[in-house]
């Protein structure tokens, strides 16, 4: 089955916004990725500044392919909590601090079809 990684970062409530433009302005950049199955951005509704980012992948070598070329660019060059252009106009991170978690999928189901 599957794989899941979950992007968690915290924002502060006046980078909310700068975050969810710049996964806007990214978008397409992983759905042609080999092995990719499912993404989703995740806004905190209450308690809490923590955003979730969920991908789905079809192995672990499906991420890490991804991760060693366009995912790369946008976690360390750019992107949703870094910036574009050269090391020097990048604008600030939206992010205060992101931790990876990895899921392996063992059960999953949808909805009945009747």
């Amino acid at each position: 089955m599957s794989i899941v990684k979950i992007n968690v970062l915290t924002v502060p409530e006046e980078q909310r916004e700068t975050l969810e433009q710049r996964f806007a302005a990214r978008a397409g950049a992983v759905e042609s990725s080999d092995g990719f199955e499912w993404f989703e951005l995740l806004r905190p509704v209450e308690g809490t500044d923590t955003y979730l980012v969920y991908t789905r992948w079809r192995t672990e070598e499906d991420f890490q392919r991804w991760m060693a070329g366009r995912g790369q660019a946008a976690h360390g060059g750019g992107g949703a909590h870094g910036g574009e252009g050269a090391p020097g106009d990048r604008p600030k991170p939206a992010a205060t601090d992101a931790t990876l978690w990895s899921f392996e999928v063992v059960q999953q189901t949808g909805p009945r079809q009747d």
